[in-house]
């Protein structure tokens, strides 16, 4: 499985320069608000995704007044082979990705290379926010799992953007808009398999996961809502055109599919409250972590950013047991209070890394 030996981040947000070696167990930074933890972790996270946990722009990860970020990581892959990857972000909207100094052909391909998955308080979007954040949660994890399903994603999405052009254009050709519903019906029949058979398989450890977080003193869920679920999508599509033209853009696809969260029934974001939405939050990302270690046969990396914001000290001792009890993978923890953390950490692990955060320098404590 890929572990993170170290990494080198150089213009990342506040991190003008910085070069760490990390436990292939846990890792925990600590330091106040502002000082750079999630900065760290998100510098991990992009390593895997190629782009920001928490911004849809590259301009806002260059450090203040500077045009470009470079970062590197070196990990030990399966078989104990190391492999280096860097990524280099300019201004000017270039991006080179490479593995071992070799560019990827195309940056896609190196989606899933190094499964990660990560909690943080900014999750709380996908209960409070549209139906767009809890589709980005699905199509991360997703593709990551499948290529093909990233392949087909990208594809259906270049379609779109074609057709919503044609409408937002007025143009009235029937037989180019007949052959764009042909061309995303074919696409949205695969990505709506994957994602019916991925909220099948992700509830049943969702609802384990809560019940262990809560108590279970309530049931919760997840329903799948999708245009394709009333029918083929070629025919739906044909049956909007006239709407289509007036909206002048598509109504109808997976583009709208959404992924309701529930409890008890009812949706959370309406009936939940603050901790039991967040509660229901690190259920929902510890099940992501199963699926893909059941998906993968080995463990993702796991980023806990501030857990503490969303559960009491003894809920998150709980969890980290269970993941440790699990032969957890590569764990990068950030809190505030370095004591609390240690507290927890120094009885699961005697190989764990300490760190703390001062204005964007981080510095190995030994304990």
């Amino acid at each position: 499985m890929p572990t993170l030996q170290k990494i080198v981040i150089q213009d990342f947000r506040n991190i003008r320069l910085q070069e760490l070696s990390f436990s292939p167990n846990i890792n925990c930074i600590s330091g106040g608000n502002g000082e750079g933890k999630t900065n760290l972790l998100d510098a991990i996270w992009y390593l895997s995704m190629t782009k920001s946990a928490f911004s849809a722009s590259d301009r806002f990860n260059f450090r203040y007044g500077t045009s470009a970020f470079a970062l590197s990581g070196t990990y030990d892959m399966e078989g104990g082979l190391p492999a280096r990857f860097s990524i280099k972000v300019t201004d000017g909207g270039e991006k080179k990705v490479r593995r071992d100094d070799k560019p990827y052909a195309k940056i896609s391909e190196h989606i899933g290379v190094l499964p990660i998955v990560m909690v943080s308080p900014a999750d709380i979007a996908m209960v409070s926010e549209s139906g767009e954040e809890r589709r980005k949660f699905v199509n991360a994890v997703l593709s990551q799992m499948e290529r093909p399903y990233l392949a087909d994603m990208q594809q259906y999405n270049r379609f779109l953007l074609q057709r919503n052009k044609l409408l937002k254009a007025g143009v009235g050709d029937e037989d180019l808009l007949s052959t764009f519903d042909e061309r995303l019906a074919a696409l949205a029949e695969p990505i709506f398999a994957r994602r019916t058979a991925f909220c099948d398989s992700l509830i049943p450890v969702v609802q384990q996961y809560y019940a262990e977080i809560s108590g279970g003193r309530e049931q919760v869920g997840i329903e799948y809502r999708s245009d394709l679920q009333k029918g083929d999508l070629r025919e739906t599509l044909r049956s909007r055109r006239d709407r289509d033209k007036v909206f002048k853009f598509t109504t109808a696809g997976i583009q709208r599919d959404d992924f309701i969260f529930t409890m008890n029934g009812y949706p959370i974001r309406r009936c939940g409250s603050q901790g039991q939405q967040k509660s229901f939050l690190v259920a929902l990302k510890f099940a992501q972590y199963e699926v893909m270690k059941s998906a993968y046969g080995y463990p993702p990396m796991m980023l806990l950013d501030d857990l503490f914001d969303k559960l009491d000290m003894n809920r998150v001792a709980n969890l980290l047991r269970m993941v440790a009890d699990k032969e957890f993978g590569q764990i990068f923890l950030s809190d505030s209070n370095k004591v609390r953390t240690g507290s927890i950490v120094d009885t699961l692990t005697s190989d764990r890394s300490y760190f703390e955060t001062a204005g964007g320098v981080f510095t190995p404590v030994n304990e």
